[in-house]
């Protein structure tokens, strides 16, 4: 035990027990609950509402593209994103969800400084630095077989909906819809075309009686006054005030301009310009349009 607890304090890392005030509250109640949690970040987006965002680790373009898509709509609306920090979608949807300003809680199968896998060790850091890891595994211990089961009912417990982007006729992301299902918690599915394999599992679902997902309002609406609109890393400012919007939407164009132009012209940190498009985006003002642009709504 004692080389376990200075082993935490070497990673910068907490411990959480169930009956600490930490502890999220949504792991208590699920079958199998966890009896420890090891966690290194920002502990307080264990207690905001939560959206799981799983699939493939082999994903297609069009997988990647919905996932960055939900991620970023979730994470601009206050939601925290929670996935398996494996490599393919779990990556993308941690990545979307930091590069929109939001929290991303990125859920190890294996201990805490425990790089799997490698190619992950730049996704690993920065979710440390600015998001949350969380494992059950005492720090050091490498994964193994049976490790994503137990990690996947922790993905699904934490969220209040777990949502497939792509999965294959047998993807290991099904074990966390079945975990979900176990937990009484909502599945919801993003349809894909019947000719690729990566949508099988997925369509699946659709037909078993999932909720199709076909637009961020769906998942959104689950969520409805539970969210609040997202505070930026940028700085936690206070609210956006209506000229600050007027000054952005006076700057834009018929003609779509890239995020960064913008951000650079009003002096802006994207963060925040980000949250006053949404809002216009929401207002029916604003469109955005593929890879960052934006440009007034016609």
């Amino acid at each position: 035990g004692q080389a376990i607890l200075a082993r935490v304090g070497q990673l910068g890392a907490d411990t959480l027990l169930p009956d600490d005030p930490g502890f999220p509250a949504s792991l208590t109640t699920i079958p199998d609950p966890p009896v420890l949690l090891f966690a290194k970040g920002d502990l307080s987006l264990l207690a905001s509402p939560a959206a799981a965002l799983v699939g493939s680790r082999d994903h297609s373009p069009y997988g990647r593209e919905a996932c960055c898509e939900l991620a970023r709509c979730a994470a601009r609306a206050g939601l925290t994103v929670v996935s398996g920090m494996a490599r393919g979608l779990d990556a993308v949807a941690h990545q979307a969800a930091l590069d929109a300003g939001g929290g991303t809680i990125g859920v190890l199968g294996n201990g805490l400084g425990v790089i799997y896998p490698a190619a992950n060790r730049s996704l690993y850091q920065r979710v440390a630095q600015v998001g949350l890891l969380l494992s059950e595994f005492p720090p050091g211990e490498r994964p193994h077989a049976g490790s994503f089961p137990r990690r996947n009912r922790l993905i699904s417990g934490l969220a209040r909906v777990t949502v497939v982007i792509e999965a294959g006729e047998r993807s290991g992301t099904l074990i966390t819809v079945a975990a979900a299902l176990d937990q009484g918690r909502d599945v919801m599915a993003v349809p894909g075309p019947i000719t690729s394999p990566t949508s099988v599992g997925t369509n699946r679902l659709i037909r078993d009686g999932a909720a199709p997902l076909l637009e961020p309002a769906d998942l959104l609406a689950l969520f409805d006054g539970l969210a609040a609109p997202v505070k930026t890393r940028e700085e936690r400012r206070p609210p956006l005030l209506a000229d600050d919007s007027q000054r952005v939407y006076d700057e834009l164009d018929e003609a779509p301009i890239h995020l960064d132009a913008l951000a650079d012209r009003l002096t802006e940190p994207v963060g925040r310009l980000l949250a006053i498009l949404s809002t216009l985006e929401l207002q029916g003002l604003v469109e955005q349009q593929p890879g960052n642009l934006f440009a007034k709504a016609s």
